[in-house]
């Protein structure tokens, strides 16, 4: 059994014949010694092994260079050294794997995000894309137990669909036929099937059943958007409650939010340091002040009023029925508010046809969440429950009833108020670590004309 580097780092006291592996970060060669700094990925720092002219595999060490994979056998021993505790010295050191010292693009210096982003398949071995995945995946275990706790069913929605939940029509279509201008029906599924851009259409008929469910998984866009906020594959995070209002989603999104950036606090705090210290020196402030702050909450209509007297010179002009570019949810939540922002009640006209309309026959009940440096984190929305209402929106939108008739019927057998939100996971992992590009968030970014590794 190999012993974990977080694990000798963190122990009570000296341990005898332990096994390491891992991959050499650094190696220093003295007159009888020889230094490997070793990472296994379980951890941010580095374990210091040192090696002896006396051990019998001394001879390898001439063949290990940065970037090789080893196997060391040892001790634990307290170190010398400032800033250790412990170190491994070796009795025995294997090579598991060389690395071509001519060619290993990774050697002991700053790299930028840029060239990394061309070598995606090596970066998780750098310091920072090594916090970032060990944080993207404690941020994913608490995703699933934030919903376990609160009585939620985990839903797994199709990722091949033929309804396109947003009505906007960007989406990838999936298909066998090799001359795409022949009949659809000729298709493997008969009709058009795209990959899915939500899985909320879907998880309403759970939720209108199983009462409280989400779904966590990949979804698509196929917008031609290189922004550093847009991929054409990300994760998304959306639940849905059965006899709930905008008011108790917008209650959820804020738990939800709070409770993750705790969760990443209180158990990435080596990772989370890094950021802190050379990425963003604000960004520990950010998330204590999203923990210690209730969210504010305004309607659109009283948002926009904000914005026309701000005195601000946006690029995008600002009125009712124009939607919120970044520049004026960065200015309600960075400059105006100082915290998170939910916005709801938007026009009917710039939302989908399946949120709830208002009374006053000009709003839905929409929300969005916006939050500082990253703008809006959260879109979501009371749907409309009522047949007749919902029927009317999609014809209006010229959409095919036969399409989402299934839909609807919801709606005619036993039907509820019922309430969800969608949360872009890479969006969550940019506000908490401060990273400004969302291709450094994500293993391997899928972006117009990049389907590389």
């Amino acid at each position: 059994m190999r012993n974990k580097i977080k694990d000798l780092l963190n122990a009570e006291h000296p341990e005898s014949d332990i096994t390491v592996h891992g991959w050499v970060r650094s190696k220093r060669d003295s007159k009888n010694f020889t230094f490997l700094e070793l990472n296994d990925g379980s951890c941010l720092k580095n374990l210091q092994a040192i090696a002896d002219e006396d051990i019998g595999t001394y001879d390898v060490l001439k063949d290990i260079n940065t970037g090789a994979s080893v196997e060391i056998k040892g001790d634990l021993i307290e170190s010398p050294g400032k800033g250790q505790k412990w170190e491994l010295k070796a009795k025995a050191v294997a090579l598991v794997g060389g690395a071509d010292q001519e060619t290993y693009p990774l050697q002991k210096k700053r790299h930028s995000d840029e060239f990394l982003r061309q070598i995606a398949h090596l970066r998780p071995r750098t310091n920072k894309y090594g916090a970032i995945f060990r944080i993207r995946s404690e941020a994913s275990f608490a995703v699933h137990q934030f919903f376990r706790e609160r009585g939620f069913h985990y839903v797994h929605t199709p990722i091949i669909t033929g309804s396109d939940c947003e009505g906007a029509g960007q989406m990838f279509r999936v298909t066998t036929l090799e001359d795409t201008k022949k009949p659809v029906a000729e298709d493997f599924f008969g009709k058009a099937a795209y990959l899915t851009v939500s899985g909320q259409l879907d998880a309403e008929s759970y939720a209108c059943a199983l009462g409280s469910v989400y779904t966590f998984g990949p979804t698509f866009r196929a917008e031609n958007s290189n922004t550093p906020r847009h991929a054409a594959e990300f994760w998304m995070i959306e639940p849905e409650m059965a006899f709930a209002d905008i008011h108790d989603n917008m209650t959820l999104a804020e738990e939800f939010v709070k409770y993750l950036i705790w969760f990443l606090m209180e158990n990435c705090k080596e990772d989370l340091e890094l950021f802190f210290n050379f990425v963003d020196k604000e960004l520990e402030a950010k998330l204590t002040n999203m923990l210690t702050n209730d969210f504010e909450r305004v309607e659109y209509r009283e948002a926009v009023k904000i914005l026309e007297n701000s005195g601000e010179k946006f690029e995008y002009p600002v009125g009712f029925g124009v939607d919120l570019q970044t520049e004026h949810e960065r200015y309600l939540t960075e400059k105006h508010f100082k915290k998170p922002v939910f916005v709801y009640n938007y026009p009917k006209s710039i939302k989908p046809f399946y949120m709830r309309q208002n009374d006053d026959g000009e709003t839905v009940a929409a929300m969005d969440l916006l939050v500082p440096s990253v703008g809006e984190l959260i879109g979501g929305s009371q749907r409309e429950e009522r047949l007749d209402v919902l029927d009317s929106a999609i014809e209006k939108m010229g959409l095919s009833m036969e399409e989402y008739g299934w839909y609807a019927e919801l709606r005619k057998y036993g039907t509820v108020p019922h309430a969800g939100f969608g949360l872009g996971f890479e969006r969550l992992l940019m506000f908490v670590t401060g990273v400004t590009n969302i291709r450094d968030v994500i293993p391997f970014a899928r972006t117009p004309k990049n389907l590389e590794f």
